[in-house]
């Protein structure tokens, strides 16, 4: 049977035809993130150039240019580069190519980026580096265009953890970190960046009275401002009322959870917002649960016996609070005033009677060792930032060469991978390296002044406040012996565990010691003074 007879047996073949790249036709794509970007060697006009350059050299034809804009390319959801894959589609030319400066310029999303170039592989489209070329039409190919698109998203989430740890420095201090809500400016008072109240937030003060005095509807609300020359939809109001911001407070997800009090001007008092949400919160048919204040140690406290979490209810017959193990026969149940005074008991062993000379020497100390601790990875962070510029100089100047075709692409390859695995590794460095704390004496004040009266801060404190310092205080939670009748905690907070040791000796009258640096692990100062 000749090769002209198989043919009749084409349609019982099994498997799919695959689409190879055929053509001259191609596209550009360029991108930018930021505006800042087209500044430097990343600019939109740079971009297109070494692309279009690119094409000529190949004897490509160009179908189209897409991009030319800012977009971030954590997601693929953007408008040109959705553009370019609907023309890629829809195109009566076969498009063959897709060229971009670098792999990062087309996708910094990492395993979508690669799902996305081997879907467009399976149609006879494959993306062309200019600055990273591969044969992405071959397996060592495409698996060198799938390690780039990993390091470029692995190089975003590095970028991304930085800019993080900038926003969360802010938020400690209690600035804001980005535009404020509805209602505020930003202005500069003596060279100082301040948020204050503009006058659609005075007016909107009234509307937050108007809920809480006359319990009027979010329609009727919306209605009345019109009247005073504001126009806000009954969905923004609802948005207003649940913002703790306009009481003086600020909710972020880079604070992981956290609440912390701003320096901005506040709209209404503390007491309004939480009035005003309980009243939101009926409407709809459930509120704020009262039974969490009595028992903060829910969750917090587990059981010695079986180490599950103890849970927290109230006894209906004598309205009295309880702790209890949800393990059936353990028989793990205390009366919630009881195992507080056990857990008070615990508390004052760190809780601290420290005079004013007690307090001077323990506040030099604690510099001495934190500074001690520090001053090498501090040395290590600068020699490493030193490393990771000399690193980003080795690309640009790889990439540089090979643009002006001073290098052949076997050559750039070698290069290329090499200085980019030892970016990676170096900012992987940087990143465990000890972030340096400011004002450290304040932050050292406030760990020795919180160490003089834990067990105060706590029986006073509300709901948060409780949880908030039992868990600074013990990290890995308590444990609670109901035979014994004790609390028991597997691990101390190092800080506050120095403080309570350093009292104790200068309380015997031990003076003139010094520190033992290898009895405490590198602190960071901040964490502590945050109740």
């Amino acid at each position: 049977m000749n090769t002209t007879d198989n043919i009749l047996f084409e349609s019982f073949a099994k498997g799919i035809k695959a689409n190879k790249v055929k053509g001259k036709n191609c596209v550009i794509y360029t991108r930018v993130s930021t505006k800042e970007q087209a500044d430097n060697n990343f600019s939109l006009e740079t971009q297109k150039k070494a692309c279009v350059q690119y094409a000529a050299k190949c004897g490509y034809h160009t179908m189209g240019c897409f991009g030319g804009t800012y977009e971030s390319a954590k997601t693929d959801e953007r408008k040109q580069f959705n553009s370019m894959l609907s023309f890629l589609k829809k195109s009566k030319e076969k498009i063959s190519y897709i060229i971009v400066y670098s792999v990062d310029r087309f996708s910094r999303s990492g395993g979508n980026a690669i799902y996305i170039a081997e879907q467009l592989k399976k149609q006879g489209i494959v993306v062309c580096s200019v600055t990273q070329p591969s044969d992405a039409s071959t397996a060592s190919g495409s698996l060198q265009q799938n390690i780039q698109f990993i390091f470029s998203e692995y190089d975003n989430q590095l970028r991304r953890e930085k800019c993080m740890a900038g926003v969360r420095e802010m938020l400690t201090k209690g600035e804001w970190p980005a535009s404020p809500p509805f209602g505020y400016d930003i202005v500069k008072k003596n060279g100082k960046r301040e948020i204050v109240i503009n006058d659609q937030g005075r007016i909107l003060k009234k509307a937050f009275y108007w809920k809480l005095n006359e319990k009027i509807t979010h329609k009727e609300i919306s209605e009345r401002l019109v009247t005073y020359g504001l126009k806000v939809t009954i969905q923004r109001i609802s948005d207003y009322f649940r913002n703790p911001f306009y009481c003086g407070l600020m909710a972020h997800s880079a604070l992981e959870g956290q609440i912390i009090e701003g320096n901005h001007e506040k709209l209404i008092s503390k007491e309004i917002f939480l009035q005003l949400n309980d009243l939101i919160k009926d409407k709809f048919g459930f509120k704020l649960n009262p039974q969490s204040e009595p028992i903060p140690l829910k969750r917090f406290l587990k059981c010695d016996k079986c180490g599950e979490l103890l849970r927290g209810y109230k006894s209906k017959k004598i309205q009295k609070y309880y702790y209890k193990c949800a393990t059936i026969g353990c028989n793990c149940n205390k009366r919630a005033d009881d195992l507080h005074k056990n857990f008070l008991k615990k508390v004052s062993e760190y809780t601290l009677d420290i005079n004013e000379d007690h307090n001077k020497v323990l506040k030099r100390e604690m510099l001495l060792i934190y500074n001690e601790l520090n001053k090498q990875s501090e040395q290590d962070s600068q020699q490493i930032e030193k490393q990771l510029g000399e690193a980003n100089k080795k690309i640009d100047r790889i990439e540089e060469r090979y643009v002006l075709e001073e290098i052949d692409r076997a050559m750039y390859e070698k290069f290329y991978f090499k200085f980019k695995a030892e970016k990676a590794e170096i900012e992987k460095q940087l990143a465990t390296t000890t972030i340096k704390v400011s004002n450290l004496e304040k932050c050292t004040e406030k760990v020795v002044t919180l160490s003089s009266k834990l067990a105060t801060v706590w029986h006073c404190g509300d709901f948060k406040d409780r949880q908030n310092l039992q868990n600074l205080l013990f990290p890995d939670g308590m444990t609670y012996n109901r035979k014994n009748d004790e609390c028991r905690t597997p691990r101390v907070n190092e800080v506050f565990g120095y403080v309570a040791d350093q009292t104790r000796d200068l309380a015997e009258g031990r003076r003139g010691y010094t520190p033992s640096f290898s009895n405490y692990s590198a602190w960071v100062m901040v964490s502590p003074a945050e109740p």
